[in-house]
C-alpha cells in the first residue's frame, strides 16, 4: 500500500497559497492617496507664495534706491517712484563726491578704518579667546565663558552711555579711538570662535605639534589658525557688517563731521534736507554707494563664509 504525504512546500497546499497571497498584498506598492497629493501641492503653493512676498518686501527698497539714484532732482518728485526718468546717475555721483570739498569720500575712508581695522583686530582677539576657552583647562573657565554669553545678550545701545563716560574720563571723545576701541570687544565672536575651534581643530594635531617642540603661540599661529580660516572669515564678516552699520556709537562719541562714518554723515545730511533740499538726491545716491562695500565683501568672501556656516554639519 503506497501512502504519499504532501509536503508543506507543495504548491497545491491551500494554506501555503493563502499565506503567499496575504504577503503579496502587504508588500504590493500602494498608489498615493489623492488627498495627500492635494495637501502636498497646497503646501508648496503656500510656501512659494510666502517666499515670493518676503522676496518682494526685501528687494523693493533696494529697487527703489537703484531707480531713484538715476533720477534728477526734478524727476524724483515728478515721476512715479518705480518709473525711470532722465538718466542722471553720473551727475549725481559727481555732485556727491564734490559736495563740501569731498567730505563723503572722507566718510567712506573713516568707515573703512572703523570696520576693516577694527574688525580684523576684533576677529583675531575673538578667535584667540575662543581657542583658549576650548583647548585650555583653567580655573573658572566655564564661569568666565558664562560671562561672555551674558555679554552676547546685552544690547549694544545699553552700554553706549557707560562707554561714553569712560571715554570722556580718558579724553578720547571726538577721536578715532572712541569708536575703534569699543569695536574690539565682540562676545558673540568669542562664542562662535569656541564653536569653530571644537569643530575644526583636533586635539591630536595639537599634541603632535607639542611633541615636535612647537610652543603654544607657534602652535596657534602655524597650526590652529590656518584650520580656523573659515571661522575667521565668518566672524570677520559679522564684525564688518556690525561695524559698518555702527550708528549709535559714532553718534554718541563724535562731534566733528570730519570723523563721521558714512552712515552718520548721511543721517546728518538727511536731517538738513528741509533747510537744504539739494541734499535729498545726495542722500539717496550716497545710500547706494554706502551699500557697495558690504556687497563686495560678501561676494569676495562667500566661499569661506559658506563653509564656516556649515561647520559641524557633516562629521
Amino acid at each position: 500500500m503506497n501512502t504519499r504525504t504532501a509536503t508543506p512546500d507543495a504548491p497545491s497546499d491551500p494554506t501555503r497559497r493563502t499565506r503567499r497571497a496575504r504577503t503579496a498584498r502587504r508588500t504590493a506598492p500602494r498608489p498615493p492617496a489623492r488627498g495627500g497629493r492635494t495637501g502636498s501641492l497646497t503646501s508648496r503653493v503656500v510656501v512659494n507664495t510666502v517666499l515670493a512676498v518676503v522676496a518682494v518686501y526685501t528687494l523693493m527698497p533696494l529697487t527703489w534706491l537703484l531707480i531713484a539714484s538715476t533720477k534728477s532732482y526734478r524727476d524724483l518728485f515728478a515721476t512715479n517712484p518705480f518709473s525711470l526718468g532722465d538718466f542722471a546717475l553720473l551727475s549725481n555721483l559727481e555732485a556727491l563726491f564734490a559736495h563740501n570739498d569731498g567730505v563723503f569720500v572722507r566718510w567712506l575712508l573713516n568707515s573703512l578704518l572703523y570696520t576693516v581695522v577694527a574688525s580684523g583686530l576684533s576677529t583675531l582677539i575673538s578667535v584667540a579667546c575662543g581657542y583658549a576657552f576650548d583647548k585650555y583647562a583653567f580655573r573658572g573657565r566655564e564661569k568666565l565663558f558664562g560671562v561672555v554669553l551674558v555679554g552676547v545678550l546685552i544690547p549694544s545701545t545699553v552700554v553706549q552711555l557707560p562707554l561714553y563716560l569712560m571715554a570722556s574720563e580718558l579724553g578720547l571723545v571726538n577721536t578715532y579711538w572712541a569708536v575703534l576701541i569699543p569695536s574690539l570687544v565682540n562676545p558673540f565672536g568669542v562664542y562662535l570662535a569656541r564653536v569653530f575651534s571644537e569643530g575644526y581643530v583636533p586635539d591630536e594635531v595639537l599634541e603632535a605639534a607639542r611633541v615636535d617642540g612647537a610652543g603654544e603661540v607657534r602652535t596657534f599661529v602655524k597650526v590652529s589658525l590656518p584650520m580656523l580660516a573659515p571661522g575667521f572669515v565668518t566672524i570677520f564678516l559679522f564684525s564688518f557688517t556690525a561695524g559698518w552699520n555702527n550708528f549709535y556709537g559714532a553718534l554718541m562719541m563724535l562731534n566733528d563731521d570730519r570723523l563721521y562714518p558714512v552712515n552718520l554723515g548721511l543721517f546728518m545730511w538727511n536731517q538738513n534736507v528741509y533747510q537744504q533740499p539739494e541734499l535729498y538726491p545726495l542722500v539717496i545716491i550716497g545710500s547706494l554707494v554706502a551699500v557697495v562695500p558690504l556687497i563686495v565683501a560678501f561676494l569676495c568672501l562667500q566661499r569661506f563664509w559658506r563653509s564656516g556656516l556649515t561647520a559641524g554639519a557633516v562629521k
